[in-house]
Formats: C-alpha cells, sequence, structure tokens
C-alpha cells in the first residue's frame, strides 16, 4: 500500500500558502498591486473568472442590464466541469413537480440538504437557493435550456425535484447560456487566459484583475508548477466588480492532499484536468474567509473501468440506483440504500472496496433489468455498453459468473428486494422504492445491466465565505470585500460536510445571478 499524506517537501511548500490563507489580512497579501501602479489594457464593468453556470448566470443577467462583461476562461474551452456535468438541476416548487402532484417546499429541500451536509451547512444560503431557485431555472429556460417532461428523484432527496436537460448533460445548459451571451451587446470572452491577482484601490476595493493571455494549461495538476507558467500579462480594469467563478479544485492533487491526506495523486476525479485551487488561493491570499475546504465530496456512481466522469456514471446514476441494486460480490448481497446521499453510499462503498485491505480491490457491482432503459436518455447506457463496461446479460446466473459472485445468494437477495418494491418498502437500508421512484420496477426482465462501481473525488463544498449577495467576505473585518463577489463550487458553506446530489447546478446558477443583481 503506498504511503499516504504529505511529504516533507509539499509540506514545507505548502506551509506558506497554508499561513496565508488564514492571516487575517484586509487586503492583498501576496503580488496583488495597486491601482496607482498599474497601466490598464482593457476595461469593462464587470469582470468574470470562469465560464460555467454560475459565471454564464452572472454574466447573461449582468449584460442584460447593460454592462460591459468579460468572461476570463483560463482552458482552451469553455464550460468548466459545467458543460460535462449530468444535467441533473434541484428545482424545488417546480412546474412539473406541481403538474405531478408532489408536494414540496423550500423547508423540505433545506432539511434534506442539512441532512446530506450533516448539519454543518450555512442555513442563510440553503433558504435562499430554495426561495430564488425556481427565477435560476426561467434564467435557463430563456436562455433556451430545455429539459424532458419527468422528474428525476436523485440520491438523499424526500421527493423528485431534480429536472434533466434533454440531451442529459450540463452542455444542454451551458451551450444555450453561451450562445446567449455572446449575442448580448458588450459582452467578450477570453479563453487561455489565466487570472493571476486582483489590482486593489487605496481603500482595499478590487478594481481589476492581472491575467495572462495566450496560456496554456500544462496538465501537470500540481497548483505550484500549473498555475504559474506562460502567457502574456495584462491589466483588465473591473469598473464595477469581479466575480470569481473559477470552480473547485477536485483535480488540483497538493491542495485537494493538504486538506484530505487520503486523497493520493493516483486518485481518480471526475472532474476535467483545470479544477485546481489557483484562484481560490488567490482570493485567501487577498484576505477572503476560508469555510470549510476540508470537506471534499466523493461521487458513488463513478465506473471502476473507466477515468474520470466518463460514460459509465449516467448509467448508476439513471439506471442501476434508482431501478436497481448494488452488492458486494463476494457475498452476493445489497450494502447500501441505493438513492441515500452521496456520503452516505461513499462510505459504504469503501467499506466494500477495502473489505480485505486497499490493494485488493472489491469493487461493488451495480446493475438492473430491461424495463430501467426505457426510463433513461439516449448515451446514458448506449455509450456504456459500446466502451464495454456496462455489460448485458441474459439470466443473472450469466451475470454472477461474470463477477464470481455467489449466485444462489445473489438470486435471495435479488428476491427480496423484488418484494420490497411489491410493498414499497425497503425494510433492509430505507430506500424510497414507492411507484413514483422506481416505477414499479423490479429486477426481474432480461436482459440485464452491470457494471463495477467506485466513488471518485466530485466536488470541494468548501471555498470562500460569501454572504445571501454573493459578496466576498473580508476576514479581518468581517465585511463584504468591496468589489468582490463569487458564486458556485469556489465558495463555501452551502453544503456543508457533503452536497445533495443535484444541488451543485442550483447553488452555481442562483448564486451567479444574485452576484450580477447586487452588482447591478
Amino acid at each position: 500500500m503506498k504511503k499516504q499524506g504529505l511529504s516533507r517537501r509539499d509540506f514545507v511548500k505548502f506551509s506558506a500558502v497554508g499561513a496565508s490563507a488564514l492571516a487575517l489580512s484586509g487586503m492583498n497579501l501576496v503580488a496583488a498591486m495597486n491601482e496607482k501602479d498599474v497601466k490598464w489594457d482593457e476595461e469593462f464593468d464587470v469582470v468574470i473568472i470562469g465560464s460555467g453556470f454560475a459565471a454564464l448566470a452572472a454574466g447573461v443577467t449582468s449584460a442584460k442590464k447593460g454592462n460591459k462583461v468579460v468572461l476570463i476562461e483560463k482552458m482552451g474551452r469553455l464550460g468548466g466541469n459545467s458543460v460535462i456535468n449530468g444535467g441533473i438541476f434541484a428545482v424545488p416548487n417546480s412546474d412539473i413537480q406541481k403538474k405531478a402532484g408532489i408536494k414540496d417546499s423550500t423547508e423540505l429541500f433545506m432539511n434534506d440538504c442539512l441532512k446530506a451536509g450533516r448539519g454543518i451547512n450555512h442555513r442563510e444560503l440553503l433558504e435562499m437557493l430554495g426561495k430564488r431557485a425556481q427565477d435560476a431555472y426561467k434564467l435557463t429556460l430563456d436562455c433556451g435550456a430545455k429539459y424532458i417532461d419527468q422528474l428525476t428523484h436523485a440520491g438523499g432527496h424526500s421527493v423528485p425535484r431534480s429536472l434533466q436537460t434533454e440531451n442529459g448533460s450540463g452542455s444542454g445548459i451551458v451551450l444555450p447560456m453561451i450562445d446567449t451571451f455572446e449575442k448580448l451587446d458588450g459582452t467578450t470572452v477570453k479563453k487561455r487566459t489565466k487570472f493571476d491577482n486582483f489590482v486593489f484601490d487605496d481603500k482595499g476595493a478590487v478594481v481589476g484583475v492581472i491575467v495572462r493571455e495566450n496560456y496554456k494549461f500544462d496538465g501537470n495538476l500540481m497548483s505550484d508548477d500549473v498555475e504559474n507558467k506562460g502567457g502574456d500579462t495584462k491589466y483588465i480594469k473591473a469598473k464595477k466588480a469581479v466575480m470569481l467563478a473559477a470552480g473547485g479544485f477536485c483535480r488540483d492533487k497538493i491542495f485537494r492532499r493538504l486538506q484530505d491526506p487520503r486523497i493520493t495523486p493516483e486518485t481518480d476525479s471526475t472532474n476535467h484536468p483545470g479544477a485546481t485551487a489557483g484562484a481560490l488561493l488567490t482570493a485567501f491570499r487577498a484576505g477572503a474567509y476560508p469555510v470549510q475546504p476540508s470537506w471534499i465530496q466523493y461521487g458513488p456512481w463513478g465506473c471502476a473501468d473507466e477515468t474520470g466522469f466518463g460514460v459509465g456514471s449516467m448509467f448508476n446514476v439513471n439506471g442501476s440506483f434508482p431501478f436497481g441494486i448494488s452488492v458486494n460480490p463476494r457475498t452476493g448481497k445489497r450494502y447500501m440504500n441505493e438513492l441515500a446521499d452521496r456520503r452516505t453510499r461513499t462510505e459504504a462503498m469503501f467499506k466494500v472496496i477495502h473489505e480485505k485491505g486497499d490493494d485488493d480491490k472489491n469493487f461493488p457491482i451495480n446493475f438492473c433489468d430491461s424495463r430501467a432503459l426505457k426510463h433513461m436518455l439516449p448515451g446514458h447506457y448506449e455509450k456504456a455498453l459500446e466502451a464495454g463496461i456496462c455489460k448485458k446479460f441474459d439470466t443473472i446466473d450469466a451475470l454472477a459468473a461474470e463477477y464470481k459472485i455467489p449466485v444462489a445468494e445473489l438470486k435471495k437477495t435479488i428476491a427480496r428486494y423484488n418484494e420490497f418494491v411489491k410493498k414499497g418498502k425497503d425494510e433492509d437500508f430505507g430506500k424510497p422504492v414507492a411507484a413514483t421512484t422506481t416505477k414499479g420496477i423490479d429486477i426481474s426482465v432480461p436482459p440485464f445491466y452491470a457494471e463495477r462501481g467506485t466513488p471518485k473525488v466530485h466536488h470541494t463544498m468548501g471555498g470562500l465565505n460569501i454572504n445571501t449577495k454573493a459578496q466576498v467576505i473580508n476576514s479581518l473585518t468581517a465585511q463584504p470585500i468591496p468589489n468582490l463577489y463569487a458564486a458556485g463550487e469556489i465558495t463555501g458553506g452551502v453544503h456543508g460536510a457533503s452536497r445533495l446530489g443535484s444541488v451543485a447546478i442550483t447553488d452555481c446558477l442562483t448564486f451567479g445571478m444574485i452576484a450580477a443583481e447586487t452588482i447591478g
């Protein structure tokens, strides 16, 4: 087993970073500049760092108010994690819920998030999501996003409240919003442009940013190397505000391990390669409050036979978990509620995977029958089948033989689960098996479809402290840093210890929209 934790070199390297992040400075600690020392190359009303859900919600809303807005993206393509996201968007009290006769409320939504977040969520931020999610949803519709006329019951939610994009991907929201943004007057998009630091005025207000154009991400995935190579330095003035929407740090191999030493450099992640901590650390050094950066979430629906988010994840999210079961291949038995919150499922899965030690990986088997496919969008299982990571079986005996599962015990497990579906109550693990969730589907109609599952690093709950107006809070004064805003995964507090599935889009879009409203 490989040694875990930080090396001496890594510890020394990041001691200074940690100290800088936590030092209670009111202004720029490292390399930020004063406006007096800067000659501006360009000027905008609003400068937005990032190009995903939060950035686009802010960009579209701000541009519609008549502002001159620029999106700054360090990668060669737009959208970050948002464009590869599964496209499931939690909207409490939506029109689709009402049409289906499902009762929901802001309070129920908050309680579900608090349960998943182990109660350490910042309630005022959660309440804002509950109250404004409908407005964020409408914003996406106005931009041309389209959703299927069917609710998804994502894990950890008391009722079905998650909308699914028509194309089964976050790109179903991102691409229409990019198109809308670029057609609005006064908008600019800069790709391969790396945000390096802020420019302040004499009163401590953010008045611009330092960037590097023609920046090329080198893929080393180490925040000290990747974030500091190449590009031409430019100074961009922000007449009204700078907004940070740069996402999380799931692919930053040093910073994520500093927060949780159990996450080794080899640990896989669902995120795109540019999900590093550079912008977050820059804001910490500028005096922003850190909030819960050590809470890092795994996505329990990853496939063990591919890297990254891949093509197998959506089979588990939309097929095997809601309509099937997950079993321990050594015993043939279920071991969890397949629709519990992500942290609960991750912990259960890791117990199975490492039950005989870290070097002997016993990956759970997730499977369902043929009827589940009718409730999945095109691509949610075909691509996984084509890749050979999801496999098709005519009989349970064949499935058991493929994964070396004790067939007699597996058949007992399936029979017991089928009885629970018939009764509408899971007596073993409390999975919601009512007709609204499973649609009456048990595991009995061949062919059967199966995949090896594993959790993968997926979301960083911690980040910058913001208030309900999306203003970044100063760690010295506990007041907003003038002209600095943030939204999405770069912020902390909304999700507590673990984010509830499908609430990321809600968080990003809502607070991105709110930031633009506050900026005016």
